[in-house]
């Protein structure tokens, strides 16, 4: 039995390779949004784009998508966006105060003094002062380790996309591996069938060649028969085939980053029904040899998306 209870759980632990995520995040002065989107691929390929002088969110980023995945070529891109309200100026409360301070000493000694406005005050110079070379350096340690922690969120979100295209991935690939051994099934009760088969065959070309080659000596006879019985004999290739074909299910049922050992049992599969095929000399097993070739085809292409 190729599907049971225990199938259905570990279906949630089978990854695509392909999927989308995007996410955005806001800070004082600062918008952004991630996009993350991975397709197929034999390594882990990472292409980044960010806006200029992010080259550290960038490098950081490589390495978080590097701890949550494997396989894939991942498509990563940021955008950054500065709002109206991000004001690179601070006031100096110092002197601010200090102006206050020395505009109501004035009042009281000078009754007809009259105070100035606050846009006056403002307008002193020192009071509105561009902000320091190290508060921006904090300010921007600020805004790189939020833009991060959304990537985080994001890059979350895609594990658990990939997985959900990965549940669906599975379900094809156990009714796939159910359809190969059925066909298995069939080939093997087909091969009951041939040694009776064989010796007729067998008996029928001795018959010619003794016809032919009335001195043929009775050993070399015996040797060609025993070459065409080997040829002739295909229990091999099927038990093969049920091993590779157990292989698989044993590893889709682990869950994990299976592919590649995937994709090199689809190989073995397939050159097993070659030589079943090129084996065969009964017209509905090289019908089902055909049949088992274009399911594993098909097994094969759904492997590809997995990671």
């Amino acid at each position: 039995m190729f599907m049971n209870n225990k199938t259905k759980i570990v279906l949630s632990s089978i990854s695509s390779m392909t999927g989308f995520a995007t996410g955005a995040g806001g800070e004082v002065g600062y918008n952004w949004t991630w996009e993350v989107k991975t397709v197929n691929g034999k390594s882990l390929d990472f292409r980044c784009r960010v806006p200029p002088g992010y080259e550290k969110v960038e490098s950081k980023a490589r390495t978080a998508v590097g701890k949550l995945f494997k396989r894939g070529n991942f498509s990563l891109s940021l955008t950054v966006q500065e709002t109206a309200s991000n004001n690179q100026y601070v006031i100096n409360s110092t002197l601010l105060d200090q102006l206050i301070e020395t505009a109501t000493d004035f009042k009281a000694k000078l009754p007809s003094f009259v105070g100035p406005s606050i846009d006056g005050l403002l307008a002193v110079r020192g009071v509105i002062e561009p902000i320091s070379k190290s508060e921006k350096n904090r300010d921007r340690w600020n805004l790189d380790k939020k833009i991060l922690q959304s990537l985080d969120l994001v890059l979350h979100s895609l594990v658990e996309n990939r997985i959900d295209e990965g549940a669906r991935i599975g379900r094809v690939l156990f009714k796939q591996v159910k359809s190969i051994n059925r066909l298995i099934k069939r080939a093997e009760k087909t091969v009951t069938l041939q040694p009776i088969k064989i010796r007729q065959k067998l008996k029928h070309q001795i018959h010619e060649l003794m016809e032919v080659t009335p001195n043929l000596p009775e050993e070399r006879i015996a040797q060609e028969a025993a070459i065409y019985m080997i040829k002739a004999d295909v229990r091999e290739e099927l038990d093969r085939l049920s091993a590779h074909l157990q292989a698989a299910k044993d590893l889709m049922e682990e869950g994990g980053v299976i592919g590649r050992k995937l994709d090199f049992i689809c190989q073995e599969l397939n050159r097993e029904t070659n030589t079943l095929c090129a084996k065969s000399s009964d017209i509905q097993l090289s019908k089902i040899g055909l049949e088992l070739k274009a399911v594993i085809e098909q097994y094969r292409e759904q492997v590809q998306n997995i990671e």
